[in-house]
């Protein structure tokens, strides 16, 4: 199964208040860059989501980026601090006394002053948080891998059939190739009995010249090889594993067995199909660049 290297991924968790959402989106990159973007309470478990990335991604340059959510009725913890409430109150005593007036302290008027009352959010779970930050990755993952299987499939569908392509030009190469040879002797003989006109013509000259003539524009072993990384290339596409580094490494060596036959070429119509072939393996390398 190919997959591309461009892809989008989004999920959220919900639980007690609280909402955990992650989205991915990649592009086209030579190997596995990362960018993380988490918030303050998150950032803690940034090593956990890396691992994660890195165990499920093996190429292109994925964007990652966390948002936390939570409610407004949050928990808090209040509390009175004892020693000042005693200041407080020692205070108040002493001015009655000294004065001679009512103290009138109670609870709510001592309530009222400062730094009566500790007041604290209640502490957050880690744990709690470490499971939704992983959950809502691993959803995205999810769906991230599943949008990238898609656009994967329809590639590796475009590229089985260049291939097949290929494939037809081969064919059509090894059939013309002795014709070309056929019609190479035909013009030398025709040339000779113009030239030496009525004078006997050295047959074993003819063969000779025909034999040098079919060496040099053999493309025999290219044809072999085209065959071999052409099947090589298929099976490849069929395997469950990342294939986009070892696809660019058959798609140079389909290029190199092109040109060789190209320069071998001295026959118009293999040289248009040759030329064909080099178009299709071009459009095959632009599309692998897309690979995972």
């Amino acid at each position: 199964m190919a997959y591309s290297m461009t892809g989008f991924g989004h999920f959220e968790i919900t639980s007690e208040g609280k909402k955990v959402t992650c989205q991915l989106k990649s592009v086209n990159h030579r190997y596995l860059e990362l960018s993380v973007k988490m918030p303050r309470k998150l950032s803690v478990f940034e090593g956990e989501v890396r691992a994660l990335l890195k165990k499920r991604i093996s190429r292109g340059k994925v964007d990652v980026s966390f948002q936390f959510e939570e409610s407004f009725d949050r928990k808090y913890d209040i509390r009175y601090n004892p020693s000042v409430v005693e200041a407080y109150q020692e205070s108040a005593i002493q001015m009655a006394k000294a004065y001679g007036i009512l103290n009138d302290l109670t609870v709510s008027s001592i309530a009222t002053l400062p730094d009566v009352f500790e007041v604290k959010e209640a502490e957050d779970d880690p744990e709690q948080l470490l499971s939704m930050t992983m959950d809502a990755l691993d959803g995205a993952i999810d769906r991230f891998v599943s949008n990238r299987r898609d656009e994967g499939e329809r590639l590796r569908e475009d590229m089985l059939s260049k291939l097949d392509e290929l494939l037809k030009d081969v064919s059509f190469i090894e059939s013309r190739s002795p014709q070309i040879i056929e019609e190479y002797k035909a013009r030398i003989t025709d040339r000779v009995h113009e030239l030496l006109e009525d004078a006997s013509i050295d047959e074993s000259r003819i063969a000779m010249e025909v034999t040098l003539f079919a060496d040099k524009i053999c493309v025999d072993e290219e044809l072999v090889r085209l065959r071999s990384h052409i099947e090589e290339a298929r099976s490849t596409l069929l395997t469950d594993e990342a294939v986009g580094r070892k696809l660019d490494f058959i798609a140079q060596e389909l290029n190199r067995e092109a040109n060789t036959i190209l320069s071998k070429s001295t026959d118009k119509e293999i040289t248009g199909v040759g030329i064909e072939m080099k178009t299709c393996i071009e459009k095959i390398r632009e599309q692998i660049q897309n690979l995972e």
